[in-house]
């Protein structure tokens, strides 16, 4: 099983700020669901609870929440202890490709054994950020796909699609 992250950054690795995200951009949200769709999507508590009630769980999806709180359970989302537990029952259900999802603590966590990342990168820097993604070294990965998007009437930064595969 492979295991892939799916994110979106701004200029300086930003992710998010309290909770949410930080930009607004339709093309982008189409990409992602594109690229779950049908696939068990691995993500934090805070990041499943960011999710919006009338969006949860998101659908044609396997949702599943790594959390350290013993009892939590929601509808929904199968829960997990920590990420090797949740890449075991993925990978005994037969997922091909997992789909890493956030927030900045899982990812960080996710980056030794991820082989893909699936990058969205906003062409703008977001002070008020408070969460990150962690560097990205370009010695292990390799730029295998760009799509560049130009800023419109729906988009107000430019971005750039990234697939990005570990070397090796």
């Amino acid at each position: 099983m492979k295991i892939a992250i799916v994110v979106a950054v701004g200029q300086n690795s930003e992710i998010g700020s309290k909770g949410g995200l930080l930009w607004k951009l339709p093309r982008d949200m189409k990409f992602f669901k594109e690229v779950t769709m049908g696939h068990y999507v691995l993500m934090g508590r805070k990041t499943w609870e960011s999710i919006p009630p009338n969006y949860k769980p998101l659908d044609g999806r396997v949702n599943m929440v790594v959390t350290r709180q013993k009892d939590f359970r929601d509808e929904g989302c199968i829960v997990f202890a920590d990420l090797e537990t949740a890449y075991q029952h993925a990978k005994e259900c037969g997922e091909g490709e997992l789909m890493i999802i956030g927030g900045g603590e899982i990812y960080r966590l996710a980056m030794p054994k991820t082989d893909i990342i699936y990058l969205t990168r906003v062409h703008e820097s977001f002070p008020e950020a408070d969460t990150y993604f962690p560097d990205i070294n370009s010695e292990e990965w390799e730029e295998v796909d760009r799509v560049d998007q130009p800023a419109d009437a729906k988009h107000a930064y430019p971005f750039s699609f990234i697939k990005l595969e570990r070397r090796g």
